[in-house]
């Protein structure tokens, strides 16, 4: 008895085996999480180094470059990347993804750990964070008030909505942006100073000797312990007030006789506004192993019930932005193209067969097939994602082909005058070993896939072994239910009593495969003239792939566009507030844009970080690129005092700056050299007309004074540099000297000169110092200022100097061109010693295409492979691979031509489509290698098998081709990927079928053993 012929006379445990596959399947779904992609631990440990008062040259020497050589010894690096700017120092390092974040952030600490005691004294402890996954937040918030100040919102974010939003589970850090922390600062008075022999050490001293904190311990009796503590800390305005600077000869000296003191901000350099009013946002970031769309709905119930009715009078609060919406839409839309694609199928079924009978066998395969492989989903560790549901809408049309073979065997047998049972019986032994190599052939495709390492591997191994095991389970219910339902469900009917429709069908089907056979007999005395189309062909594909544009991903729908905007560098917060301002017009007079919040100082000094959210997809008829384009980019051109340049976001997590251009020049000559080659490789660019913007991360026109002082003069005087730098420090620098506690938290204490004293650099020879003697000496007397201009910020990539070329290309412009441009200038342009390298997306696209290209050939080798084992003959399987090139071909036709890139979705497409077209392989060759075993000759064996073949070739391809239709229609959240995707399935099985039956054929006769001459016996 035959492996199929158990479950065709066992019914029962044909329906068992396929209602365990149903139910389990069913509860695994239950259990996966949802989100937008498959687990991405796209991580990056930062490290920053506070060193207030410090210029970017003292903190790349004695910190940057320090710490960065020891970060580069730690494994799992990618590259680092570093800013050295005026008071603080910045480290990134970014992760490979195949390596674990956590153990990366232990080496990162331990070596910086090491280099704790080499930095400068008055450097604070460097911070190590990491950061797994999307930059941007799953999720903003917004507070905003008329009536409470910035630093008390912020005071409230932290005691009260922080600790409730991070200790929900799944939320991986509730950030505050905008932040106004408290801080107790002390504006000193120079000239009231000076009138009380006081400098800016003295100030600084009595701080430090007179707010400290106590720890004395408890005492012990023979029966009873009391805690002891003491009051030597300073807690309260008037404490600090009353604090005594000096005392002599019975006079005081209180900090209020030489300053103003209030509960201020620790800072004044960033500010946040929503819609136009000032605000404060908290960043929801979610763990990059947690369901993104319950953690979001548990939020928003904690914010319902909890967050909105405890704000104090005074404080409102809204949900600005929430990611979650995009995913949602997209996951519904794939949901309903899952739905079309399967209406879609069984259709074409009916088409093709004319028996409603006949469509119920794949009805419940197809679904059976796809709600078992959440079970395997499960075993896997997989998610429900856009990609497994990308892989499932391809699935229909896939494994539809084993139901379909089967269903067209069986009714084959049927009319040529069998029982149903005896029809089922032969047809399901014939087609067990062509289902079982099409099976192992469609998986074996995306075994390579497996290999990959990066972004692409990460992302499209559950959308791989999504698609394999549908494919497996397809096989299994095609040997198992649907030979078993065959038998139960077709009848056999003479002539006369058939259905119209049905014998119309075949009526036409006949005629078509006789014409097929006529035409294929002629073309076949002319082989040699279909051999060297094939060779063209082949050809053809290489220079169809070269000249197809090419990118890391297409540009999906977000709604969503960031803006990064740039001051000069002496700008201060008030000019910028003034004109990022302008933001808030949008909201208003763009109907689509609901939503601009803008946080001034978020990439450092003189940046604005600005996002626009527009209403959902089903408010709008214009796409997010439209309304940029339209509304948003002139907009921006007309801002004066800013840079701006606006994106759409990826979809995709990516590292470094988020535009897709980030072009780095590096070398260990000068910035300044650099700069100069940055320039012109910019002009040039921009000449080429594929740019909307380029610019650099490098601005040399920071303007610097430097405190020159008489060294011979001060010695005279008596004074010590140190005593210099420690007095103009206490002064300008606004150095953090102790903390105190309010209501049980601790907060910094500041001082600084007041604001009209700092006004400019010559009001700093107006303050004092004090010599050996006590004496107080007048800085005029001591020092000169000198101008000069300096970097803003001093960058580094990979411990060189560097300048980095960032730009949006213009619309139409693929990413590979726009870098393509820019490498041919950069070799004509760089000299010996600069080298060219790339960041974020710009990397990504550099190291994911290259390993595309090697996985679609090693894809090849596996499946020729797995051919030559199962046919035993290396000829047989070379026959089959000769539909690959055919397939291909159309697919690359349609890009070539400007209707899609080639990204990471086109490649993995143009990989699914080797094991797609060689189903139809697989099928002529071994139907052909039977009929020659039973006598018929060479020609007349794969003319045969070509022409009975052609039937079920045709359905597999309507099934598959017309289930991307959905795909191919696919607009708003995540439409652009789907329509990739589905335009090469789609193209490559048309064209690939039309010319494999008629290629394969004479390369049959070409290559194919002659097994009549050989005298092989059935």
């Amino acid at each position: 008895m035959k492996f199929t012929d158990i479950f065709i006379r066992k019914p029962v445990l044909a329906t068992v085996i396929s209602l365990l596959i149903l139910l389990i399947g069913i509860r695994a779904a239950l259990d996966l999480n949802v989100r937008q992609f498959p687990e991405i631990r796209n991580a990056a440990v930062t490290v920053t180094t506070q060193y207030i008062g410090a210029d970017a040259d003292l903190i790349q020497g004695f910190i940057t470059t320090p710490l960065e050589r020891e970060i580069a010894a730690a494994e799992g690096i990618d590259y680092i990347v570093s800013s050295s700017s005026a008071g603080m120092s910045t480290i990134q390092a970014f992760l490979r993804l195949d390596y674990d974040p956590n153990d990366a952030l232990t080496q990162i600490a331990a070596e910086v750990n090491k280099m704790r005691s080499d930095l400068p004294e008055d450097a604070l402890d460097p911070v190590v964070q990491l950061s797994v996954g999307q930059d941007v937040a799953a999720m903003y918030l917004s507070f905003y008030s008329d009536i409470l100040d910035s630093n008390q919102i912020t005071d409230y974010l932290v005691r009260v909505i922080e600790p409730q939003l991070s200790t929900i589970a799944g939320v991986q850090r509730a950030e505050i942006l905008g932040a106004q922390t408290f801080a107790m600062r002390i504006w000193l008075d120079s000239q009231r100073m000076a009138a009380r022999d006081i400098t800016g050490s003295d100030v600084i001293r009595s701080l430090q000797a007179n707010n400290v904190l106590s720890t004395l311990g408890r005492t012990k009796g023979s029966m009873v312990a009391i805690d002891l503590v003491a009051d030597t800390d300073l807690r309260s305005l008037e404490e600090f007030r009353d604090l005594i600077v000096r005392a002599d000869n019975g006079s005081v000296v209180r900090i209020s006789d030489i300053a103003e003191v209030e509960l201020g901000s620790e800072n004044y350099e960033a500010s946040a506004i929503y819609n136009g009013e000032q605000a404060t946002f908290i960043g929801v970031e979610i763990a990059p192993d947690a369901n993104a769309l319950d953690v979001i709905a548990e939020v928003r119930r904690v914010w319902d019930r909890d967050i909105i009715p405890q704000l104090p009078q005074g404080l409102e609060a809204s949900i600005s932005y929430d990611s979650t919406e995009y995913i949602e839409n997209a996951i519904d839309e794939v949901l309903v193209t899952i739905l079309l694609a399967l209406v879609i199928v069984l259709a074409v079924i009916y088409a093709f067969l004319g028996s409603l009978r006949s469509v119920i066998i794949p009805a419940v395969a197809v679904p059976l097939s796809l709600i078992g492989t959440f079970m395997a989903m499960l075993a896997l560790g997989f998610s429900i994602n856009l990609l497994t549901l990308l892989a499932m809408v391809l699935a229909i049309g896939i494994v539809v082909d084993d139901a379909i073979i089967m269903l067209e065997n069986i009714q084959r047998h049927i009319e040529n005058g069998m029982s149903r049972m005896e029809a089922s019986l032969l047809g399901a032994r014939q087609l067990t070993g062509p289902v079982i190599v099409m099976s192992t052939t469609l998986v074996a495709v995306f075994v390579p896939i497996g290999f990959i390492g990066g972004l692409t591997g990460t992302l499209f191994v559950e959308f791989a072994f999504t698609l394999a095991s549908t494919v497996i389970l397809s096989g299994v219910v095609a040997l198992t239910l649907s030979p078993m339902m065959c038998s139960r469900m077709l009848r056999s009917r003479d002539e006369g009593k058939r259905p119209r429709f049905e014998k119309w069908l075949d009526e036409r089907f006949n005629r078509l495969k006789e014409g097929y056979q006529r035409k294929l007999h002629s073309a076949l005395n002319t082989k040699a003239v279909l051999a060297v189309f094939g060779g063209i062909i082949l050809v053809s594909c290489y220079f169809l792939f070269i000249t197809s544009n090419s990118e890391l991903e297409p540009q999906e729908d977000l709604g969503f566009v960031f803006a990064i905007s740039q001051a000069d560098s002496y700008a201060t917060l008030d000019y910028i507030e003034r004109n990022s301002a302008q933001f808030a017009k949008l909201e208003r007079d763009v109907d689509e844009i609901d939503m601009a919040f803008v946080i001034n100082g978020m990439l450092g000094p003189g940046s604005v970080g600005t996002g626009l959210g527009l209403v959902p997809w089903s408010q709008r008829e214009r796409s997010t690129q439209q309304v940029l384009e339209e509304n948003i980019q002139p907009f921006i051109e007309g801002i004066p005092g800013l840079r701006v340049f606006a994106l759409i976001p990826p979809s995709l997590p990516s590292p470094g700056g988020g535009l897709p251009v980030e072009f780095v020049i590096s070398s260990t000559q000068p910035l300044e050299n650099l700069q100069e080659i940055a320039n012109e490789i910019m002009a040039e660019a921009m000449e080429s007309g594929r740019f909307i913007m380029l610019d650099n991360n490098l601005r040399i026109d920071r303007p610097r004074q430097t405190v020159q002082v008489d060294r011979a003069k001060a010695a005279l005087m008596g004074v010590e540099m140190s005593q210099i730098s420690a007095d103009l420090a206490a002064m300008l620098a606004g150095p953090f000297v102790g903390r105190f506690a309010l209501e049980n938290r601790s907060y910094r204490v500041i001082p600084q000169v007041q604001r009209s004293e700092r006004l400019t650099p010559d009001q700093l020879t107006h303050f004092y110092t004090r010599n050996r003697d006590g004496e107080l000496v007048p800085m005029s007397a001591l020092v000169d200022l000198q101008e000069s201009v300096q970097p803003q910020q001093l960058n580094r990539f990979q411990q060189l100097n560097a300048v980095t070329i960032s730009g949006v290309p213009r619309p139409g412009v693929s990413l590979g061109e726009a870098l393509s441009i820019l490498d041919n200038i950069a070799v004509q342009r760089i000299p010996a010693g600069v080298v060219i390298d790339y960041a974020g997306q710009s990397r990504q696209f550099k190291s994911e295409g290259q390993q595309l290209l090697v996985t679609f050939f090693f894809a090849l080798v596996i499946i020729f492979l797995v051919l030559a084992a199962q046919f035993e003959s290396f000829r047989d399987s070379i026959i089959v691979l000769v539909t690959v090139p055919m397939s291909i071909c159309g697919a690359l036709i349609f890009v070539s031509l400007g209707f899609a890139s080639l990204n990471i979705y086109t490649q993995v497409g143009l990989v699914t489509l080797i094991g797609l077209i060689a189903k139809h392989g697989i099928l002529i060759v071994e139907f052909a290698n039977k009929l020659q075993e039973e006598g018929r000759s060479k020609r007349e064996a794969i003319e045969e098998a070509s022409a009975i073949r052609l039937r079920p070739i045709l359905m597999t391809t309507a099934a598959t081709v017309l289930a991307t239709v959905p795909l191919l229609i696919a607009s708003g959240p995540g439409g652009a990927s789907r329509f990739a995707m589905g335009l090469i399935i789609a193209s490559g099985m048309t064209i690939g079928t039309l010319f494999t039956l008629y290629v394969l054929p004479a390369m049959y006769l070409y290559l194919a053993k002659d097994r009549a001459a050989a005298g092989i016996d059935t």
